[in-house]
């Protein structure tokens, strides 16, 4: 897949030693938000992949949005993104 040179490293290394490019992703204009993309576009930002405010234009977020994603992506993991268990992570 071709990827248009932007703003901001092509590649970084994760804290698991794992590496995370653009194409990891999700396309812009997402409208169907699952876990595994929620949680891509928070490793994206918080590994400086993109910046937050490329995330909110790319993915048409507000910021509220982003930093509850964030928020219980770090208290949960990937499971606390599931909208099935929302309720039950939040009356923690």
């Amino acid at each position: 897949m071709y990827l248009k040179k932007g703003p901001g490293p092509r590649v970084v290394t994760l804290p698991d030693g794992t590496q995370m490019t653009r194409a990891d992703l999700p396309p812009p204009g997402t409208t169907r938000w699952v876990a595994r993309r929620k949680a891509a576009v928070v490793r994206g930002v918080e590994s400086g992949l993109i910046t937050l405010d490329e995330a909110i234009s790319r993915y048409d977020l507000s910021e509220e949005e982003y930093l509850s994603w964030a928020e219980m992506a770090s208290r949960y993991g990937t499971d606390g993104l599931k909208t099935t268990l929302l309720q039950q992570f939040r009356a923690d």
